[in-house]
């Protein structure tokens, strides 16, 4: 039997990216996994639009959701944008409201609402926040995505807690840097700076970060809740 055999699985930001290799990987594992974006993946996947900052769209991605696969299993909250890097002094406030909006505010409406649904299924349940290293360590520049992950962290940690004796398990990934189409824009000296960083030599690859999740989201994983745990030279954080 596959790992998240007869599982259904609901993946923001599953359109490209660390998402969509979840996405994949999950049905390599046995699983019903749904591609919940603002954009249509290129490829043939369930597909469900969902953004993470609209709670109208949230609660009716959930209710059609259901309607079509009648539960929802587990949860990957992994939708998320890049800031715009500068010193406090020349913070770009927009974009700090845009990128607490999406990757923290965004985090916690969509677990608040599938969490919801969860919760009267009554049965064991699975929910993953992605955050990143720059949620542990510092990095120079970063304010609002820094912030963000940071919160994610702790904010899943009390979910764990508070979930716990409802069989739903709360975890938090904190990836290193990821070879996603994200980093394809940066310019060749900022990424060579950030391998330069990883423990390992090399950009991590989408895939592996897919691995984490997929055993995470497991029943193997039940003991295993409130972690936040480090992928590919990111840092562990209990």
């Amino acid at each position: 039997m596959k790992k998240l055999e007869n599982k259904v699985a609901v993946v923001t930001g599953g359109s490209s990216g660390i998402g969509l290799a979840i996405v994949k990987k999950f049905i390599a594992e046995g699983a019903t996994a749904i591609v919940a974006d603002v954009v249509p993946p290129k490829e043939e996947l369930p597909f469900f639009e969902f953004d993470v900052t609209n709670v109208a769209s949230i609660k009716q991605a959930v209710t059609d959701i259901v309607a079509n696969y009648g539960k929802i299993d587990i949860l990957v909250a992994n939708a998320g944008v890049a800031e715009k890097k500068a010193p406090i002094s020349e913070l770009d406030e927009a974009n700090w409201q845009k990128v607490i909006a999406i990757d923290l505010t965004g985090v916690v409406l969509t677990n608040k609402y599938v969490v919801a649904q969860m919760e009267k299924q009554k049965t064991p349940a699975s929910v993953i926040n992605m955050s990143s290293i720059l949620g542990v360590v510092g990095s120079a520049k970063s304010q609002a995505y820094s912030a963000a992950k940071a919160g994610v962290i702790n904010y899943t940690k009390s979910q764990a807690i508070t979930y716990a004796s409802k069989q739903i398990r709360f975890n938090a990934i904190a990836p290193g840097y990821v070879n996603t189409p994200l980093l394809k824009t940066l310019p060749k000296e900022t990424t060579d700076s950030m391998v330069e960083k990883m423990p390992i030599g090399r950009l991590a690859e989408p895939e592996e970060i897919a691995n984490v999740a997929s055993f995470l989201a497991s029943d193997e994983a039940s003991i295993i809740t409130g972690a936040v745990i480090a992928a590919d030279g990111g840092y562990t954080a209990q």
